[in-house]
């Protein structure tokens, strides 16, 4: 195991793949000789050549479009848009083309097409570079939409999504880059799909991804001074969802918080705590809680940006409600 940079993760599974499949090739803005703006793919233009890592133009609806034609053509892209807020820019490639294709050509073509993107706020960068439309994307069958929390699952689930024959939306929250966790050493994948219990615990079950792993962590370590032990789902992926771990474990407590940095309305915790009511409701010992974003476009002053965004304290409170 080493110990590294959720940035280094992303960027070794990348180099890995790269290494070990000529057909796989990186295009987006400032992806080659910048090497990212957010220096993921630093040196990757050196090593690999500009035929492999291509500059584009600050067009995402260029980008994607040059993925899908590429990936319908035999190669492997990694198309990378600068940050999850100009993803609407190409939604009509991503959504009726990406996402369609295979399904409405009877499985004749194949999408081997993976969009790495960057969400969350947190940054004051104001309300329109600062959105986790998550939900938005996971709405769409077709798309596989994943959201890793922890350095581990960034790489392993990279590296999935860079071998797989779906399209695929990787979503990297930009105030993770430089969590460092332990990484196992040599060649590993992650499997898409598949949630997993991030921290076993017996009086409520919190279910959460993404940024939101690590602020539920920290509201589990206060709850277990106060004699509270919380269970963590970590769902990884939005699409295909695997409710099952989240299922087992509140079979088991009986009681469930959702935290997601996405707005409540209409949002991933929306969707969780339905198919809690749907597939466990026997269970139910007291209403379930969802913790999310303050329902305002995102403000720019960091005050008011904090405030809005869901904090350890909102986590504990909400799961002292359902106790």
């Amino acid at each position: 195991m080493t110990r590294i940079t959720m940035r280094e993760a992303i960027s070794q599974a990348m180099w890995e793949e790269m290494e070990r499949d000529p057909d796989v090739f990186i295009l987006g803005e400032e992806v080659g000789v910048w090497g990212g703006s957010y220096a993921v793919t630093k040196g990757f233009y050196d090593h690999f050549g500009e035929k492999r890592v291509r500059d584009t133009p600050i067009s995402e609806s260029t980008i994607v479009g040059a993925a899908i034609g590429s990936a319908l053509t035999g190669l492997r892209p990694i198309a990378e848009i600068m940050t999850i807020n100009f993803a609407f820019s190409a939604m009509d490639h991503i959504v009726n083309q990406a996402a369609k294709l295979h399904y409405m050509f009877g499985g004749q073509l194949i999408l081997p097409l993976v969009i790495r993107t960057v969400g969350g706020g947190g940054r004051q960068l104001g309300a329109t570079h600062s959105q986790t439309p998550d939900a938005i994307f996971a709405h769409f069958p077709g798309l596989k939409v994943v959201a890793p929390g922890t350095p581990e699952d960034a790489k392993g689930l990279l590296k999935s999504a860079i071998r797989s024959n779906d399209p695929i939306f990787f979503i990297e929250h930009a105030t993770l880059y430089q969590t460092r966790a332990e990484v196992p050493d040599g060649d590993y994948i992650t499997p898409i799909g598949k949630s997993k219990v991030h921290r076993e615990g017996r009086d409520v079950t919190i279910v959460t991804y993404s940024k939101m792993l690590e602020t539920s962590s920290k509201a589990a370590e206060q709850l277990s001074g106060m004699g509270i032990e919380a269970e963590i789902i970590d769902l990884r992926t939005l699409r295909p969802l695997d409710m099952e771990p989240v299922l087992e474990s509140f079979r088991k407590t009986n009681r469930a918080v959702i935290v997601e940095e996405g707005w409540r309305s209409y949002g991933v915790g929306a969707e969780v705590t339905a198919r809690i009511y749907e597939e466990a409701f026997d269970y139910v010992d007291a209403p379930i809680q969802r913790v999310a974003q303050k329902e305002v476009p995102l403000p720019y002053n960091r005050t008011l940006e904090q405030l809005a965004l869901p904090q350890v304290e909102d986590v504990v409170q909400a799961v002292k409600e359902v106790l």
